[in-house]
């Protein structure tokens, strides 16, 4: 992971979410997609922020039977919204890389 973590900062105060928690979120919604699984979620998986834009790279473990492409847009899809919907992040890109198939 390749962020210390993101501050929101607001006219109330700041909000300091953790690398940590931010990890947490990423692998949670990668995995909520049914067939998926982050690969080594200490290393197969980086997160980059510069102000608000974010870029996300992981890689996964895909169910035996899915269809590859469909799963990897779906993982795409939940971590953009997820990043967007707790953090208000403005999500350039999620680079998925499908690893294993288990």
């Amino acid at each position: 992971m390749s962020v210390d973590g993101y501050v929101l900062r607001r006219p109330e105060g700041a909000i300091t979410v953790t690398a940590a928690a931010l990890q947490r979120l990423v692998v949670a919604a990668a995995e909520s997609v049914e067939g998926a699984r982050v690969r080594r979620p200490r290393r197969g998986l980086s997160l980059a922020i510069a102000g608000t834009r974010t870029e996300v790279s992981l890689e996964l473990v895909a169910r035996d039977g899915v269809v590859l492409p469909e799963l990897g847009r779906a993982v795409q899809e939940r971590v953009a919204d997820a990043l967007v919907t707790a953090c208000d992040l403005d999500v350039a890109r999620v680079d998925v890389a499908i690893e294993e198939i288990a």
